[in-house]
């Protein structure tokens, strides 16, 4: 746990420990990082608000070189911090004051996905959000979302790779078809009507977020 509160911490550690979790706080970004590289560690929980670095610069460095999924706590609410970090690759966001339990509950559930994988699940769920590789169907709060081949085959790669960011040159090498050469062409286009099907508000997307001069990353947590 990457936390300078020291209350919090120890709150936190206390807590988890309850449950069988054992916590190693490191109050400054350089210790957690430090620590990080040593290995041994399943999860990351990471405040945004650091003495010595932003968290966001953090997750980054720990993405750069670590899956090991990341959780990030914060005091701000915004939702501009929440889609920032999920853009970065953090697993899911936990705004300040929390209850613990709902800690341990979402910390719980990450590490689910994380040991499932995508490549060993033929649906993949994201909240209220199921994509069936095998039936090749969208369903969205249990209700149908049709999309064509090439959408679907899109809306794979992205959530395959859920809460990375992929340019679409990478999508497009991902995604195969003898209409390859169209649908380079008109990418933003298929990703619009996807959001048009799976979204709750395609002009604000909470599910594929682009990243300016970059690409789109598929959000790992959707609905809290």
């Amino acid at each position: 746990m990457i936390e300078d509160d020291e209350r919090l911490a120890a709150m936190v550690s206390e807590y988890l420990a309850t449950s069988g979790v054992q916590v190693t706080v490191a109050p400054r970004a350089e210790r957690g990082l430090a620590l990080l590289a040593r290995g041994g560690f399943q999860a990351v929980l990471l405040d945004v608000m650091l003495p010595d670095a932003d968290g966001f610069e953090v997750c980054r460095r720990i993405r750069a070189g670590s899956d090991v999924p990341v959780l990030m706590l914060t005091a701000r609410g915004d939702d501009t911090d929440r889609i920032v970090g999920l853009e970065l690759g953090a697993d899911d966001y936990l705004p300040k004051p929390f209850n613990p339990r709902e800690l341990l509950a979402r910390l719980r559930a990450v590490l689910r996905r994380r040991a499932a994988g995508p490549e060993r699940r033929p649906v993949l769920r994201f909240g209220r959000l199921e994509i069936d590789r095998e039936a090749r169907s969208v369903r969205l709060d249990g209700l149908d979302r049709p999309l064509t081949s090439h959408q679907f085959d899109l809306l794979v790669a992205l959530a395959e790779s859920a809460g990375r960011v992929l340019s679409r040159e990478a999508l497009m090498e991902r995604v195969r078809g003898d209409a390859l050469e169209a649908f380079d062409r008109s990418i933003d286009v298929h990703v619009s009507r996807i959001r048009a099907a799976i979204e709750d508000d395609p002009r604000h997307p909470r599910r594929i977020v682009t990243v300016r001069g970059a690409g789109y990353v598929f959000a790992r947590a959707q609905d809290e």
